[in-house]
């Protein structure tokens, strides 16, 4: 009995899996193309073959939804990983030796992450200036972003310090404007540079610019 019931636990939860990505991803389809204001709830329940109710019980309502797609780009999976420390690059760069190899790390790490955000953070800036949600959701991904940049810098400074007259302060600053998707969008979007190309000039450009001459950069 005990194991019949630990069955029928697994196949639920496995269904309620499948069902929460169905509808993140019929989700992530609308928004995309239609913008924020124009998908209703009751469209990404028939693109994603569901009950509206089953949307609002999985995930909440539309701008918990919205959050959800936000944090699961950033997580890669389906579900929101929102403390840094609990993501495996950044435990990797973390238990990287040098400075330059925590930097070429992240910008390795920076790549798959801006693919899954940009489109969605392109919908997110259309839409924050006409609905408070979603402007106070910018205003909190933004600042959560500069608060781990600073401890990111932190880091770097420790492991092998900053360039002459770099502060914690401005490598922050830095990372976080160059790491933003707006900027992986002009590069890659609207320059036509690859993701590998993007990568690759991050790494370089941020060893360049925070990094002591003799690190490497």
């Amino acid at each position: 009995m005990t194991e019949t019931r630990r069955y029928d636990t697994t196949r639920r939860r496995e269904a309620a899996a499948r069902t929460r990505r169905s509808i993140l991803d019929a989700a992530l389809q609308l928004f995309t193309e239609q913008g924020y204001t124009a998908t209703t709830m009751a469209a990404i329940a028939s693109a994603a073959g569901v009950a509206q109710d089953t949307i609002y019980a999985s995930v909440g309502a539309k701008p918990q939804l919205f959050r959800l797609l936000i944090e699961t780009a950033i997580s890669g999976t389906s579900e929101a990983v929102p403390n840094a420390e609990e993501r495996p690059y950044v435990q990797a760069l973390m238990a990287e030796p040098t400075a330059a190899g925590k930097l070429e790390i992240y910008a390795a790490a920076v790549l798959p992450i801006r693919a899954r955000m940009a489109p969605i953070l392109q919908v997110l800036r259309q839409a924050a200036p006409t609905h408070p949600e979603l402007a106070a959701l910018w205003n909190e991904i933004g600042e959560r972003r500069a608060r781990n940049m600073l401890r990111f810098a932190e880091e770097l400074d420790r492991t092998g310090g900053l360039g002459p007259g770099v502060t914690r302060e401005e490598a922050a600053d830095v990372l976080w404007a160059t790491n933003d998707d707006e900027f992986y969008w002009l590069l890659v979007h609207r320059r036509g540079w690859t993701p590998e190309r993007f990568g690759t000039w991050l790494a370089h450009t941020w060893k360049r610019l925070l990094l002591p001459a003799e690190s490497g950069a």
